[in-house]
């Protein structure tokens, strides 16, 4: 088991960014990563392809193992060996059980989409094309006219010839990996009939990651339809009740995968896993004795094979790996574990800080709130004192420009009777020919008129603007004298009156 605690800043920049590019494509522990990448002079690509691929024993490390764990020889010149025989020994037995590691085999596509070049391009390599198509052509018509000399010059090269790739005559239509394992179980099915077998319903290379993943078994199945053993050994063994219900037993954490080597995908495992008969069977599995990411080709089955030596063959395998396996299990479900606390724990940091986020947030609209109001609050309160300033001033201003009482020997007098806001009654002759708002002026500045004085004359406040916070009415009948008529007192009320001073509120402006 890979140590957990491990400090990053002991890794240099570069070193950081690999095991950072490393840990994102493959989601495996840092801790577990570092060994792969030392093992891979801190090569990411290499490392990547060594957890995927599998990582083949280094013969060095074996040597060195094979040199540090061999007994001394015995005394005596019957038991002496050389240094060379010795290391050969040794490393035999040593080989002799490890297993041989299985590929991650990625399918290659049969039919590529040619490269189209532009058309100007292929109009300039027009003529040489051209000639091309001459020359081929000339020498098919000399192959054809004497076809002695093709054998004869390649006896006179030393009788190798290039082997070409063989053609694909069986006119199956290449297909994706996972189409390709669904037409293989419809034709397995439509051959065979109805079975119990489950399976893996993708690619190779799907099924041999989530063995890897997961650390169970993979079992490869591969068949040949020309070959003349297969129907008796799909009968017979693949689908003997005994074979089904081991397979299918989740205790043997076995996932099957079987494939026609007719396809591609199927040919190109069979070549990796070092197939040299049909019907085949491979048993895959991690090999964590070898390294971290190897998985290795632990059992294999060649040839017609009865349920009674097929069953124990695989039991035989998987009873060897399966402490190694539980080991790792066990490791992963630690660091497993130990990776669901972290993230509990950052979860349970992140929520702790954003309640402290939201608390300090909280705090500081609150405060900013206070000041708000605070301010309005000031703002409000000189804004009033500033108007209730200009208000006295106003009026004070206004008293000196409002005429005295009219004695009784001027024509043209009204005489008004107004009952004051504060109930205060008062009677007072006007000229007739004055305009109404005088008489709102009087009423506005009635409690300064003793004030004014001809000594200190008082200016009109500036930048303000007087409105009138009441409106004189009659009471019977109804009627109110309003400013904006521009009337005089004369017209409005006649010779005489009563009027009745009502305070405007906010609600009626």
């Amino acid at each position: 088991m890979a140590d957990t605690d491990f400090d990053p800043n002991k890794l240099s920049i570069g070193q950081q960014e690999a095991l950072g590019t490393y840990t994102a494509v493959t989601n495996q522990e840092p801790a577990a990563a570092i060994p792969l990448l030392e093992r891979s002079q801190w090569n990411v690509q290499i490392a990547i392809a060594k957890f995927f691929d599998g990582e083949a024993p280094d013969p060095v490390e074996e040597a060195r193992a094979s040199l540090g764990s061999s007994p001394a020889p015995p005394s005596g010149s019957s038991h002496q060996e050389t240094l060379m025989n010795g290391f050969s020994r040794s490393s035999r037995q040593q080989t002799r059980f490890r297993p041989d590691p299985a590929p991650r085999v990625v399918p290659r596509p049969e039919n590529q989409n040619f490269y189209r070049p532009p058309f100007l391009l292929t109009l300039l390599f027009t003529p040489f094309n051209l000639l091309y198509r001459l020359l081929s052509g000339s020498l098919r018509l000399f192959t054809y006219l004497f076809p002695f000399l093709p054998r004869l010059l390649s006896g006179s090269a030393g009788g190798r010839v290039q082997p070409r790739r063989p053609r694909d005559t069986s006119g199956r239509k290449p297909l994706n990996p996972r189409d390709t394992a669904a037409r293989f179980a419809r034709e397995f099915e439509e051959e065979h009939g109805q079975h119990d077998l489950k399976f893996f319903e993708n690619g190779y290379a799907q099924a041999y990651d989530l063995a890897k993943k997961d650390l169970k078994f993979l079992l490869v199945i591969l068949l040949s339809p020309e070959h003349d053993d297969t129907s008796t050994f799909v009968r017979g063994t693949l689908l003997s009740p005994e074979v089904v219900s081991f397979v299918n037993d989740p205790r043997n954490k076995i996932i099957l995968w079987a494939g026609s080597v007719q396809d591609s995908e199927a040919y190109q495992v069979s070549t990796a896993l070092n197939c040299s008969k049909f019907p085949f069977a491979a048993l895959v599995g991690h090999t964590p004795q070898d390294s971290s990411t190897s998985m290795s080709t632990i059992g294999r089955i060649s040839g017609l094979v009865p349920p009674s030596a097929f069953i124990p063959r695989l039991q035989s395998a998987i009873q060897q790996h399966s402490a190694a396996l539980e080991r790792a299990r066990a490791s992963r479900n630690e660091q497993q574990a130990t990776r669901n606390l972290r993230e509990e724990q950052n979860s349970a940091y992140e929520r702790s800080l954003a309640q402290d986020r939201e608390r300090a947030r909280q705090r500081r609209e609150e405060e900013e709130t206070r000041l708000r109001a605070e301010r309005d609050a000031k703002a409000k309160a000189e804004a009033d004192e500033r108007q209730a300033q200009n208000l006295e001033q106003w009026r004070l201003w206004r008293a000196q420009s409002i005429p005295p009482e009219p004695t009784s020997s001027t024509d043209e007098i009204t005489r008004v009777s107004i009952r004051m806001a504060s109930g205060e009654r008062i009677v007072r002759k006007f000229r007739a020919e004055v305009d109404i708002e005088e008489l709102y002026a009087f009423v506005e500045c009635y409690d300064v008129l003793s004030m004014i004085s001809a000594s200190s004359p008082v200016t009109e406040p500036k930048n303000y603007e007087h409105q009138y916070r009441f409106r004189l009415v009659s009471p019977l009948p109804r009627v109110v004298y309003d400013l904006a008529s521009g009337e005089t007192i004369g017209s409005k009320v006649g010779r005489s009156g009563n009027l009745l001073v009502e305070p405007i509120d906010d609600e009626d402006t």
